[in-house]
């Protein structure tokens, strides 16, 4: 929701942020993270947060207009996602891909955890989805995987959306318009809106539903 918001927001926002893919490493991918020091920062929440984010986005999402439909994860396996991203960066088609992996996982509730599942909804859109899917078994695409998770682990990513534009660090739903107006100072736009500006411009009812303080991460969701 974080980087809908932002590429509708600010209309070359893929131009200006470099994308990199963060998520939870097989037992290969983490073997990888191992060999380069590296460590995957991410601390599993508590059921009953679970459960807090889990109607939270749901609530988000109706503020913003957007379709959900949430996955039920059984046996949650993120390399075919995050792999084939990679191949598609390669192949000139990383935005496609991602819209169809989006669609498919929030649109629809499917399993994007199968690779025939992907593949599947990749052939419907007119993507490669047999070369895309076989990123998994590709060891140079694997070692792209282990090289995102090592920049990751570098600029201390604990959680998804997280934005670094300059050297800030700006890392939830709630921090969009902060990304906004950073993105615009650091072009010379002007300077920053100001926060009440910042919020007027939000849906009542998402700012019903954020700004709220922990003490931990949610576990990467939103």
């Amino acid at each position: 929701m974080a980087l809908r918001q932002l590429e509708e927001r600010v209309p070359d926002f893929a131009d200006l942020f470099e994308y990199v893919p963060f998520w939870d490493p097989d037992a290969r991918t983490r073997a990888g993270l191992d060999a380069h020091g590296a460590d995957f920062h991410y601390t599993v929440m508590s059921k009953a947060k679970h459960l807090y984010i889990l109607h939270d986005t749901k609530r988000l999402a109706a503020g913003f207009g957007y379709r959900l439909v949430w996955p039920v994860d059984v046996a949650p396996w993120w390399e075919p996602s995050a792999l084939g991203w990679l191949r598609a960066r390669e192949l000139g088609c990383a935005r496609q891909f991602y819209q169809v992996v989006t669609e498919a996982r929030w649109d629809r509730g499917d399993n994007i955890s199968d690779p025939a599942v992907l593949r599947a909804a990749c052939d419907a859109a007119g993507l490669p989805g047999a070369e895309l899917m076989a990123a998994v078994d590709d060891d140079r695409i694997r070692e792209l995987g282990v090289a995102a998770l090592v920049s990751a682990h570098h600029d201390e990513v604990f959680g998804i959306p997280l934005f670094i534009v300059d050297r800030q660090r700006y890392w939830g739903v709630d921090r969009i318009a902060d990304v906004e107006a950073a993105v615009r100072a650091l072009r010379g736009a002007g300077p920053a809106v100001e926060s009440a500006d910042l919020l007027a411009s939000l849906p009542v009812a998402a700012l019903a539903t954020v700004g709220s303080f922990d003490h931990d991460e949610p576990g990467g969701c939103g």
